[in-house]
């Protein structure tokens, strides 16, 4: 596996691993997820034999906070260390910013696998969250 910026995004490839995990919401509108892209702050993916096997995508601004966005990994890659890479990956290039945050469903796998890597609840650091979503899914 290696891993590397994402910089030429590929329709097809990223529509393949958003559907293959179920994320149809970000492909109904291809060209809105293009510009969200374009607008990252970061963006690293992971590759075996030049096949796109998962993905990391950061929002901010690089020195006071980064938001990671998306990190997807094909299923049959999932539970390989793919993830765990490229989360990785993305926290090393920003040692010295103030805070990596992140927003996932409730589920104890993923929890799990979130605070396996050094991230916290909100309220375990006496923060809480607030979220306000403008498209109803």
């Amino acid at each position: 596996m290696k891993i590397e910026e994402y910089t030429e995004f590929n329709m097809d490839e990223i529509k393949s691993l958003y559907d293959a995990v179920g994320w149809k919401a970000y492909t109904d509108n291809m060209t809105r997820l293009m510009k969200g892209y374009k607008n990252s702050l970061k963006v690293l993916a992971a590759f075996r034999d030049d096949e796109l096997i998962g993905i990391i995508r950061a929002v901010g601004d690089g020195l006071t906070i980064v938001f990671i966005q998306d990190i997807l990994v094909m299923p049959n890659e999932q539970r390989k260390g793919v993830g765990k890479s490229l989360l990785r990956a993305m926290i090393d290039l920003y040692p010295e910013v103030r805070q990596i945050e992140l927003v996932t469903d409730i589920d104890p796998k993923t929890i799990g696998f979130y605070k396996s890597l050094g991230f916290k609840e909100l309220s375990e650091v006496g923060c809480c969250g607030f979220m306000l979503s403008l498209i109803h899914i």
